[in-house]
């Protein structure tokens, strides 16, 4: 699988993404849940930060969760287990070249996986080989345009088009959520639905501010910052001054706004 993970593996980055599956998990898991008996195929399963809730919303299923990374692999194992989970089998292994049979699964989930390869269209029409005629696929990516905020600030959106510029570079799409309909189509689904997903973050809501403001996507961009200085993408000043202003965000008067988007097909 053509995977550059633009994040690195890191115990950090594991940390944040698990901030993130436990701020968003309401959101991203809103209405999937599949039925009994169901054979689910969870695609680019990482560390095991969805794994959990895509288990524990389907507890007749029968998952099979599958990452090109053997750490991260034994890493979402050790997870599950941990909560008690024992419908998820895990599998290391390339979604270009899956060890099973064509249309061995009724669905297919995807989440923040897209966005990492450099040819997404490849892998969704690969994927779809995987389904029975009529099974659904559900594909779940964000888009680092639609981040805006209050107070506003250059600096700011100048860092986050670093972590852009840096992942467009490997090969990836931090702003592949708004293109998830043509590349299903595309793709061969039918009955695509995409339905937008806006996180919106005040000083009402503590734990939108600490757990996604800060922790998920503030620190996702801090942490491209000694990639986007060596890639001479941006000065050390403005960028930091861009981390201090995304932080000002979190205060009182401060407001965050991102979207995530959620695309359902069949096969």
């Amino acid at each position: 699988m053509t995977k550059a993970y633009v994040h690195g593996y890191d115990p950090r980055e594991s940390v944040r993404l698990q901030d993130q599956a436990a701020t968003l998990l309401e959101l991203l898991h809103a209405d999937t849940a599949y039925p009994a008996g169901s054979r689910v195929l969870e695609a680019g399963c990482g560390v095991g930060a969805q794994t959990v809730t895509l288990a524990a919303n389907s507890p007749g299923a029968s998952i099979v969760s599958v990452d090109i990374s053997e750490d991260s692999v034994v890493q979402a194992e050790r997870k599950v287990r941990a909560a008690g989970l024992s419908n998820v089998r895990f599998q290391q292994g390339d979604i270009f070249h899956l060890p099973f049979p064509p249309q061995s699964f009724d669905h297919v989930f995807v989440c923040f996986v897209l966005e990492h390869l450099k040819e997404p269209l490849a892998a969704l029409q690969t994927l779809k080989t995987h389904l029975r005629p009529g099974g659904t696929i559900t594909v779940i990516e964000g888009d680092h345009g639609s981040a805006f905020f209050h107070p506003d600030s250059a600096a700011a959106h100048a860092a986050i088009h670093c972590q852009v510029e840096l992942q467009s570079r490997a090969g990836g799409n931090a702003l592949i959520g708004r293109s998830l309909y043509p590349l299903m189509v595309a793709a061969g689904y039918g009955d695509v639905r995409v339905s937008p997903w806006m996180v919106y973050v005040d000083a009402g809501k503590p734990g939108l501010v600490d757990g996604f403001t800060k922790k998920t996507f503030t620190a996702m961009i801090a942490g491209v910052r000694q990639a986007a200085i060596e890639g001479r993408l941006i000065d050390s000043t403005m960028f930091d001054k861009g981390i201090e202003d995304l932080y000002r965000t979190t205060e009182p008067d401060g407001t965050f706004c991102y979207t995530f988007f959620k695309a359902v097909g069949k096969a």
